[in-house]
């Protein structure tokens, strides 16, 4: 009898089923009918637009139409001054309604950001007009500045100013009637992203300072607006795309004018495509001005450094 016993082999491990792709390819096909929407929604007027920016496409002179090359381009760069009227105007605008929305929204959250009696009631009030939309805020304000029955009328009545003036009508009152308008509906929306932000701070980073013997400015100075930089950054960035692309409520309120004086770049784009029918013409405005706001976002969050570290 042999004396060599056999060495029994482990059992072999089970064989791992091979994992079926149904389940990783799952959320794909969950998300597979919005992305198809937003492609066809988004994806397929952008590209449209970048085509006919390359056309003469007018349906009221169908002979006339066809490719155009850079023609489009040419026109509005060395033949038409009211496209650089327009884009001034449309950077005036966007400067003054951010800087003043983002100085009185940090304000107000400053404010609410408070314990005080009534705060709930009083962050409803102040974040109310965000909920209100543009044309309809057009219509009030417009009521407010009506020259009969507006705010003019009760400040001739107290002897400020005189009978029948209409602050929409005059090149010299225009400009700020429009920007008070669109702060009433812009301010909220600083406010809201702001005190969001605010409420994250820990309180403990003031008592330090306090101990310290650091004063109120200097806790906000160190302590506050480094915590609320990507969210001043971001909320600037947005806003400033918003108003540059500001159409409903300055048309509302003025179509525009007075004489082209409150004409921004879209306003005039919505003029030439829907009043003048010249869609090739405004697809090449829209392009430029895409590639205007794409350029000024990337030197914006690149010279702001947003996310990176607060010093």
């Amino acid at each position: 009898m042999a004396q060599a016993a056999a060495v029994a082999k482990p059992p072999a491990p089970p064989r791992r089923r091979r994992a079926s792709a149904t389940p990783r390819r799952l959320p794909y096909l969950l998300i597979a009918p919005a992305a198809l929407l937003m492609l066809g929604f988004i994806a397929y007027p952008v590209l449209s637009v970048f085509y006919y920016s390359l056309q003469n496409y007018n349906p009221t002179k169908p002979w006339r139409n066809g490719f155009a090359g850079l023609d489009n381009f040419t026109r509005a760069f060395a033949h038409d001054p009211q496209f650089w009227d327009t884009l001034t105007f449309s950077a005036k605008w966007v400067v003054v309604e951010v800087g003043l929305q983002l100085l009185f929204g940090l304000a107000l959250a400053l404010i609410v950001n408070q314990t005080f009696v009534g705060r709930a009631v009083g962050r409803a009030l102040v974040f109310s007009p965000w909920a209100v939309s543009g044309v309809l805020t057009s219509a009030i304000w417009v009521l407010l500045y009506n020259s009969q029955t507006g705010i003019s009328r009760y400040l001739a009545d107290a002897g400020l100013g005189s009978y029948g003036t209409s602050w929409l009508s005059d090149t010299s009152t225009v400009f700020p009637a429009a920007v008070v308008a669109d702060l009433w509906r812009g301010v909220p929306f600083f406010a809201i992203l702001i005190l969001a932000d605010l409420q994250s701070v820990s309180k403990d980073l003031y008592e330090a300072a306090e101990v310290d013997g650091a004063g109120r400015l200097k806790q906000f100075w160190h302590i506050t607006l480094p915590h609320l930089k990507d969210a001043i950054v971001l909320s600037t960035l947005l806003r400033a795309v918003w108003e540059f692309n500001n159409v409903d409520l300055l048309y509302t309120l003025t179509g525009g004018g007075p004489a082209g004086e409150t004409t921004t770049l879209p306003l005039y784009i919505a003029n030439t495509s829907v009043d003048a029918h010249n869609f090739g013409y405004a697809s090449a405005l829209t392009t430029v001005a895409f590639v205007i706001l794409l350029f000024c976002s990337i030197v914006y969050l690149r010279l702001s450094k947003f996310g990176g570290e607060s010093r």
